[in-house]
């Protein structure tokens, strides 16, 4: 579904991006990459079973480096999955560090960004649900939500009536 409208999304509170990704450094080496690749869809199938879990949403793109977008509730919960004895990463986290280590065959990397509100804005234009824009609330990107510095200003001014 094509939202044909500017439009901005916002969020309660404080949430968080946490950015996850692989490159493949030895393409032929399929053996040790493809593992890393079938170990997310098993975690993300996880955490969207536990509601509870923290974890609100995703984007993913695919290519020779491989980048995942997922928004958090907070980095508590994020930790929290990750230290999970009975979760599915520490089995795939301890899998790469056996079977990859640091041999060079893949590479694999995450950023963590704590947002607070009036600390980000967003815009979409003719796109269908995505990023903050599909899990946060979406609201017309007109009035003083026409320009970025209209839409960083509103996000701090509704947390300060909160």
């Amino acid at each position: 579904m094509i939202i044909q409208e500017r439009i901005t999304a916002q969020m309660t509170g404080d949430f968080v991006v946490f950015l996850i990704g692989m490159r493949i450094n030895r393409l032929w080496k399929i053996h040790r990459w493809l593992p890393v690749v079938q170990a997310m869809p098993k975690m993300l199938r996880e955490l969207y079973q536990r509601p509870d879990s923290g974890l609100l949403g995703h984007e993913m793109w695919f290519g020779r480096t491989t980048i995942m977008v997922q928004y958090w509730r907070s980095t508590e919960q994020l930790v929290t999955y990750a230290k999970d004895r009975a979760s599915s990463h520490l089995p795939a986290w301890r899998a790469f560090n056996q079977a990859v280590g640091t041999n060079g065959d893949v590479g694999i990397w995450h950023e963590t960004y704590r947002i607070s509100p009036g600390s980000y804005e967003n815009i979409y234009v003719n796109m269908p649900p995505f990023g903050l824009g599909r899990i946060g609330k979406r609201v017309s990107a007109a009035g003083r939500m026409t320009s970025a510095a209209g839409r960083f200003a509103a996000d701090a001014r509704e947390e300060d009536v909160s």
